[in-house]
């Protein structure tokens, strides 16, 4: 297996794909959290990222991002290794992830979504204010621009988030269950606002929770427990046995799962809309 950062930085390899990962395998203390991982999500797609706990789904996202380290494998984005593309990427970590009682309100954190493009030395100017401003009003949260991000509820700290990835002007946007823990008004304005970057062209990749809405949010997947068990369009890859196959026992535990509704291999299925 390949070591995940060696090759030309210039290297292009599957240029056609928006995420080619080989063989990549990840440890913690000495036992695999993922192994030999083969996959590819084509651009202009919204897919989902499912598995059971455990499965490795946040650190598949986060040793692309090379925020973990890889054992072995290699990662590709639009051919090219993360340091080439970073400025193509975006990312919105899990919000339990983030320390909201930094003080700092949502506009400033929007505005760290220009340093990307600006670099640590220049301060970003009324333009990049303005776009941060627009990000802010497009996620539906403008009101609450000054507001200090500890006094924003769950749903609105997700948005400030969403409105900092806008603001990157990415090719290839990363979310970590952007819909957990947010009201229902918030997780159909996260769809709609991840569809409409996806209309766009742009690809979005997401670690999904909840198996019920795959169909309706989603037109690739990736199945996931520590392997890779399916990947391709909802309408091949979103069936009983693969799920069965990811989930085991857990299967008939899981919300919104029925045999009746969901295909097993092999049967014919007409494309989601």
């Amino acid at each position: 297996m390949k070591d995940l950062r060696t090759g030309p930085p210039g290297e292009l390899h599957e240029p056609g794909l928006a995420l080619h990962v080989e063989d990549l395998t990840v440890s913690y203390h000495g036992r695999p959290v993922l192994w030999d991982i083969d996959l590819d999500v084509p651009p202009g797609v919204m897919a989902a990222i499912v598995g059971p706990n455990g499965a490795g789904k946040s650190t598949l996202i986060k040793s692309v991002l090379e925020l973990v380290p890889a054992t072995a494998g290699h990662v590709r984005l639009f051919g090219k290794p993360y340091a080439a593309q970073r400025r193509r990427i975006a990312y919105v970590p899990q919000r339990t992830s983030v320390d909201w009682d930094f003080p700092t309100t949502a506009l400033d954190v929007v505005m760290m979504g220009r340093y990307g493009h600006l670099g640590w030395v220049r301060r970003p100017g009324a333009a990049d204010r303005d776009r941060a401003l627009g990000a802010l009003e497009e996620v539906g949260i403008a009101d609450l621009a000054g507001r200090q991000i500890s006094q924003l509820s769950g749903g609105q700290q997700q948005r400030v988030f969403l409105a900092r990835a806008l603001v990157q002007d990415a090719d290839l946007y990363f979310l970590d269950e952007p819909m957990a823990g947010v009201d229902a008004t918030t997780e159909r304005a996260i769809v709609r606002l991840l569809k409409g970057l996806r209309d766009r062209g742009k690809t979005v990749i997401v670690v999904h929770h909840d198996l019920q809405t795959v169909r309706e949010y989603f037109d690739w997947i990736v199945i996931l427990n520590v392997r890779v068990i399916a990947q391709g369009p909802v309408h091949e890859a979103y069936t009983a046995d693969h799920l069965r196959q990811a989930y085991g026992g857990q299967i008939s535990l899981l919300r919104g799962i029925d045999e009746g509704a969901v295909p097993v291999a092999g049967e014919a299925e007409a494309p989601a809309r």
